[in-house]
């Protein structure tokens, strides 16, 4: 008797040539919970700068400050609280903490606190103040690779020396720009982590700026950052394989498998034929 063993073998899903990828953007509510500030306190009068904002929140997210709705400075939330460093602007700071998620959608604003900034440089100088800000309030790269942050000068003296310490425990990198304006800084981080960027800024006569920031080194590759503090946004991307292409063979495999096995059966019984013949 002929023994005629037919084995159709499937191979286990994984990465094939073939697949296709899908990105899109996972949607998630906006922080219910507004930040507090609770130093300073309402009617503080200053003379120097930068001035220490603190306060509470809900950890993992961003903080962005901002004095007269202008942007003043940011911090990661940690363990419930905040603290940051930011320079104000001569005369009344109206200041709002406003928290912020991984997609860069705002929570509600916290309470308003008023201080005063008495400028004593404008006062002797007759100069306008000097000042930073970004519209990056967060900017992240991949480790290994270039991280550019444009920052814009105002006010003050041309010329100007900027020096930059990215919280890595590198050498501060230091710039020099001989206009007001736009200027742009760049690092690169060996290590995946969110650091304190602290951006310094002094004129042809002695007045300084103050501008703390939040740098990230991207802990995946592919993962963007990116947030503007003017509430611009970022993308929390999710791959996905598809294996439809190996899920469109499965019926060819079983028409293949029916049609080996009908065609051995077939020589089967016309071998048995002839035996009897």
């Amino acid at each position: 008797m002929l023994a005629t063993t037919v084995a159709a073998q499937i191979p286990p899903p994984g990465p094939k040539d073939g697949s296709a990828g899908l990105q899109g953007t996972v949607q998630t509510p906006a922080p219910k919970n507004p930040a507090s500030i609770t130093a300073p306190t309402n009617g503080q009068v200053f003379t120097r700068m930068p001035v220490t904002v603190a306060g509470l929140c809900t950890s993992g997210l961003l903080i962005k400050v901002f004095s007269n709705n202008v942007f003043v400075g940011s911090a990661l939330c940690e363990n419930g609280s905040y603290t940051l460093q930011v320079d104000l602007f001569d005369g009344r700071n109206d200041l709002v903490a406003r928290i912020f998620d991984a997609l860069d959608q705002p929570g509600p604003d916290s309470n308003v606190v008023t201080v005063t900034y008495n400028n004593q440089n404008l006062v002797t100088g007759g100069a306008t103040q000097l000042t930073l800000t970004s519209v990056y309030a967060r900017r992240g790269a991949n480790p290994g690779e270039i991280l550019n942050w444009p920052i814009t000068i105002n006010g003050g003296t041309a010329p100007y020396a900027i020096s930059v310490d990215w919280g890595d425990g590198k050498p501060a990198t230091l710039y020099s720009s001989p206009f007001p304006g736009n200027i742009n800084i760049s690092h690169t981080y060996d290590s995946a982590g969110t650091y304190v960027v602290i951006v310094k800024a002094t004129d042809k006569n002695g007045q300084t700026a103050f501008l703390q920031l939040v740098g990230q080194a991207n802990g995946a590759v592919g993962q963007s950052n990116d947030d503007k503090s003017s509430g611009g946004g970022t993308t929390k991307v999710i791959t996905k394989i598809i294996w439809w292409p190996s899920l469109a063979m499965l019926p060819f495999i079983a028409v293949a498998f029916w049609l080996g096995h009908k065609y051995e059966l077939t020589e089967l019984r016309r071998h048995l034929e002839r035996l009897r013949q």
